[in-house]
């Protein structure tokens, strides 16, 4: 298994005009194309179906927080929602060719193994924006095919500085995604939590950083471990019957 590399040895400036154009600018065209080519790989090879996909938000800020152990799982998460999903993505894919793609996707690169406040000042213009971002509660990809013991703080402070609801993501299946090499493709589930959100706190202290982080970890394990139980056919028909019960609660009201 190929080392992650943690620490990107160029400099701060270097990324400068990427976190520029992530602030100014949305995703334009590039998002759609590689959207509809990795939707239909999605949809066809790894047979990805959605759960509660409308539990994020049509509109305005929200923070999406996946569980990850795949390259895919980005596009797994995009696949089944409309909204244009900004990425923060570790520095060392923005090179070329690909960083073109990346910049003009709206995906903006964090500096692992630096204390990198462009990342937070970029997620957080976005949000305030009204956009959508995701951020791995974990950090990087899990390698163990189980989600991480720890969470990292980053997400408790985007989300503590930001008040943005967090929608919790269990992705189930990705963890094989990578058996494809031997000709054997997983189902994957990716199920939406109900939002929620934290108390905003301008200057949070290191501690609460850690405490709204695990929070949403907690969130994200309940989530996956209820669809690794039950399997993925019964949570469908569950939120099947709860959106049935929800639209003759609302009819009954009328």
């Amino acid at each position: 298994m190929k080392a992650q590399v943690y620490k990107d040895p160029r400099p701060k400036e270097y990324f400068d005009r990427f976190h520029e154009r992530a602030r100014r600018d949305e995703p334009d065209l590039m998002y759609e194309v590689v959207r509809i080519v990795t939707s239909l790989l999605s949809w066809v090879v790894f047979r990805v179906r959605a759960i509660d996909a409308d539990n994020v938000p049509p509109s305005g800020a929200v923070i999406l927080a996946p569980n990850h152990f795949s390259f895919m799982d980005h596009f797994f998460l995009g696949a089944s929602i409309r909204r244009k999903v900004r990425f923060m993505a570790k520095s060392q894919l923005f090179k070329r060719p690909m960083q073109f793609v990346f910049s003009h996707g709206g995906v903006f690169p964090v500096r692992r193994g630096h204390r990198d406040e462009e990342a937070f000042i970029t997620a957080e213009t976005i949000l305030a924006h009204g956009g959508c971002v995701a951020m791995y509660c974990e950090g990087g990809r899990s390698r163990t095919g189980s989600i991480g013991e720890v969470a990292r703080p980053g997400i408790g402070r985007l989300a503590l500085e930001s008040g943005a609801p967090v929608v919790p993501v269990a992705v189930h299946g990705s963890s094989r995604v990578r058996n494809w090499r031997r000709l054997q493709f997983p189902k994957v589930t990716v199920q939406y939590g109900e939002p929620f959100a934290f108390e905003r706190v301008e200057t949070p202290t290191r501690e609460q950083q850690q405490a709204a982080a695990d929070a949403i970890l907690a969130e994200i394990r309940a989530l996956y471990g209820q669809l690794d139980e039950v399997g993925r056919e019964a949570s469908l028909a569950a939120a099947r019957a709860e959106r049935r019960a929800r639209r003759a609660k609302r009819a009954a009201a009328a």
